[in-house]
C-alpha cells in the first residue's frame, strides 16, 4: 500500500471516531428524564350536581268562582295575606243565554205563583165556611208559600247572574276573590280590565294571584339517569344559589322520580329536597341552583393523580410505569376505584412506596442546564 493511501485512510478513521463521539454526545443531550410521583393517602369523595331551582313547598293559585272583568286588585305582590283576605273583585259579564233562562224562570215562578195564591185564598174562604177540612186548607197554604219562595230564588239567580251577588250574602259574594290561605303573594298575573273565567269541572279558570309560604323552600332539579340508581332518599345535599354568593344551604333529598323524561338525546330524572333556610338571607321562589350530591366517599385510601393514568391501546386496561431503575421504569397494570376527578383510589398494582411516572411531564439535560 501506498503511503498516500495510508494517510488517506487515517484521515477517514479520525473523521470516523470524531462523528462517533459527536453523535454520543448529540444522544446523551437527548436523554429525556421523566419526573415521578409516589401514591399517597387521600379521601375521596364522589359526587353529582343536580341543576334546578328552588320553589315553595306550598304554594296556591286562587281562582274566581264566577266569569267577569277584574274591577279592581287590592292587593300586591309580596303581602302577606291571610285566609280570608280581600285580594281583587270582578264586575260580572251576564251571560245572554243565562240571563235569558233566569228571566224565563222567574215568569214561570210568577205564573206558578199567582195560581196558588189564588187557590189559597179560595181554600180560605171556604175552610172559614166549613166547606173544607183544615188539612186541606193547610196543603193549599203550603203550596202557596212554596211557590213564593221559588219565585225569591228565581229573582235572586237573576240578581247573581247579572252582578255576581245577591241581597242578604254579604261577604260571600262570588265577585269577591279572596285568598283561601296564608302566606305570602308571589304572583298576581292579572291586572284592572282583564277578562277572567271561572273554575269549574271543565276547566281551570283564570288565576286571579298566587299565595305561597315562603318559611317552607324545596329544591326541584334533574339528575342524569347514569346517577340515579346511586341516590336514596334521605340523602343530604347541598344547595347553592346562583343569585346568593358564597353561600350553601342544607337540604335533605325526599323525591326521586319514577320515570324519566329525555332532553336532548339523555334521560333526565326530577329529583327534590328539603331546604334548611337561613334568616339572614331571603329566598326568592324561582332561583337557580345547583345541588352537590355525595354519590360515594372513602375515607384514607391509597391514591394517585388520575392525570398519571394511561391505557393499553389494546386491553383498554389502566396502568401506570413504576420506576425500576436508572431512566428505566416498568409498566404495571392496576385495579381502580372510585375518583373525585382530581384523585383516584387504587385498588391494586403498587406500594405506596413506588415511583410512578409522570408520562406527561418531563425534562432534558439541556433544560436544566440552561436553568442552572
Amino acid at each position: 500500500m501506498s503511503k498516500r493511501a495510508k494517510i488517506i485512510l487515517a484521515i477517514v478513521g479520525v473523521l470516523f471516531v470524531i462523528v462517533l463521539i459527536w453523535f454520543g454526545q448529540k444522544n446523551k443531550k437527548n436523554i429525556v428524564q421523566f419526573e415521578t410521583e409516589k401514591p399517597f393517602k387521600a379521601t375521596i369523595t364522589k359526587k353529582t350536581v343536580a341543576t334546578g331551582k328552588v320553589l315553595p313547598l306550598e304554594e296556591v293559585e286562587i281562582k274566581p268562582q264566577i266569569a267577569g272583568i277584574v274591577d279592581k286588585v287590592v292587593a300586591v305582590e309580596g303581602q302577606i295575606v291571610k285566609a280570608g283576605d280581600l285580594i281583587a273583585t270582578v264586575r260580572v259579564v251576564p251571560n245572554i243565554q243565562s240571563l235569558n233562562a233566569a228571566n224565563g224562570d222567574i215568569k214561570n215562578a210568577q205564573l206558578t205563583f199567582e195560581n196558588a195564591k189564588t187557590q189559597f185564598e179560595r181554600n180560605k174562604s171556604l175552610f172559614e165556611k166549613g166547606v173544607i177540612s183544615r188539612l186541606d186548607f193547610e196543603n193549599s197554604e203550603l203550596n202557596f208559600n212554596n211557590t213564593r219562595q221559588q219565585l225569591n230564588n228565581a229573582k235572586s239567580n237573576l240578581d247573581i247572574i247579572k252582578r255576581g251577588t245577591t241581597a242578604g250574602l254579604g261577604n260571600v259574594a262570588n265577585t269577591n276573590i279572596r285568598a283561601t290561605s296564608s302566606g305570602m303573594i308571589v304572583e298576581i298575573p292579572v291586572k284592572r280590565g282583564y277578562q277572567v273565567i271561572q273554575s269549574n269541572s271543565f276547566n281551570a279558570g283564570t288565576t286571579i294571584a298566587t299565595i305561597a309560604d315562603m318559611s317552607k323552600m324545596i329544591f326541584e332539579g334533574k339528575v342524569d339517569e347514569s346517577e340515579v340508581g346511586k341516590l336514596v332518599k334521605g340523602t343530604e345535599l347541598q344547595v347553592s344559589l346562583g343569585a346568593i354568593e358564597n353561600k350553601k344551604f342544607p337540604a335533605v333529598l325526599n323525591f326521586i322520580a319514577p320515570k324519566g323524561t329525555e332532553e336532548g338525546g339523555a334521560v333526565q330524572f326530577k329529583v327534590k329536597a328539603d331546604v334548611t333556610l337561613d334568616d339572614q338571607y331571603f329566598i326568592r321562589a324561582g332561583y337557580s341552583a345547583n345541588a352537590d350530591i355525595v354519590l360515594e366517599k372513602k375515607d384514607s385510601v391509597l391514591s394517585i393523580k388520575e392525570a398519571l393514568l394511561r391505557f393499553d391501546k389494546k386491553t383498554e386496561k389502566p396502568y401506570v410505569e413504576v420506576k425500576t431503575g436508572e431512566d428505566k421504569f416498568e409498566k404495571k397494570e392496576l385495579e381502580l376505584g372510585i375518583s373525585d376527578g382530581v384523585n383516584i383510589e387504587i385498588l391494586s398494582g403498587v406500594t405506596p412506596e413506588d415511583e410512578i411516572k409522570i408520562w406527561n411531564k418531563a425534562s432534558k439535560d439541556k433544560d436544566k442546564k440552561k436553568k442552572d
